[in-house]
């Protein structure tokens, strides 16, 4: 079993890999448009101090490549690994296809399904606890380290590189690629909190035993009940809460009606759960 999820990792590891190269060679490269991250950085550094790009990638790669293996574990750094000699392989192959040369001449386009591409590849390359390695290195440490959102702290980075590029680049160019950099990683957000996402539901009702009985033998989903007084009559009871996926909320939602049709229910969205149910394998005494 364990094998087999180590394969599964591999699979989406060069699936992401794919994706990403697929947005350089049909919309990035044929389109001109410009890029964050390890490259971003090495043309500021050439135009500004004449260092050589690939010399400049090259050992930023390795450092950040060190700096994950240290951080982030030896798993992750042999899963990086991957990446780093697989996506120059599947880059260089997709080039010599000329059916997937420049797809359209529309550079909004371009950079919409490119961030489309690449916020998706990178996405499952982080899922499978890897990544494409260099710039994408910095926020998963940040993120282990100081709890910073992934996509957040690579969005701030990506951006301050392009706004970097300013002083060299054509500045349509430049509002493109912050353009690229909030799409893909909104996309990069939505693939990270993918199936992740779940449902808290608070219910007030004067029947909380009955819904609280409901939820454990028909959801099989566990409650919390919490002591709580009605502000006005001062009326003491319990408040139900219980954490449900999207598909059960229906359910809940229809069973909470049939016991208390006049209970009062705060429903909101959390975006991870841990624990026995989700995380854990469930344990019945």
């Amino acid at each position: 079993m364990k094998q087999l999820d180590h394969v599964r990792r591999i699979l989406w590891i060069l699936a992401g890999n794919t994706a990403y190269a697929l947005a350089v060679t049909m919309f990035i490269l044929p389109n001109g448009l410009i890029t964050g991250g390890t490259t971003g950085l090495a043309l500021f550094f050439y135009h500004q101090m004449g260092l050589p790009i690939q010399a400049f990638v090259t050992v930023f790669n390795v450092a950040m490549f060190l700096l994950g293996a240290v951080v982030l574990g030896r798993t992750f750094a042999l899963t990086t690994i991957i990446s780093t000699f697989y996506y120059p392989l599947i880059l260089s192959v997709f080039q010599k296809i000329p059916a997937l040369g420049k797809v359209t001449d529309d550079n909004l386009l371009a950079v919409i399904f490119a961030g489309l591409l690449i916020g998706g590849g990178i996405g499952v390359v982080i899922r499978a606890g890897a990544s494409t390695g260099g710039m994408d290195i910095p926020p998963l440490v940040l993120h282990k380290k100081l709890g910073l959102p992934v996509s957040g702290t690579m969005n701030t980075m990506d951006t301050a590189i392009l706004l970097l590029q300013i002083v060299f680049s054509d500045k349509e160019k430049v509002l493109y690629g912050i353009l690229l950099v909030l799409i893909y990683t909104s996309v990069l957000n939505k693939v990270l909190l993918l199936g992740q996402a779940k449902m808290q539901v608070k219910i007030v009702t004067e029947r909380y035993e009955e819904v609280n009985q409901a939820i454990a033998s028909e959801l099989d989903r566990g409650v919390t009940l919490f002591h709580s007084r009605t502000g006005h009559l001062k009326k003491d009871g319990y408040v139900v809460m219980t954490v449900v996926s999207h598909r059960e909320l229906v359910q809940l939602n229809h069973l909470i009606q049939t016991i208390d049709p006049q209970a009062f229910i705060v429903i909101h969205q959390v975006n991870e759960v841990r624990g026995r149910g989700f995380t854990l394998v469930k344990k019945y005494n």
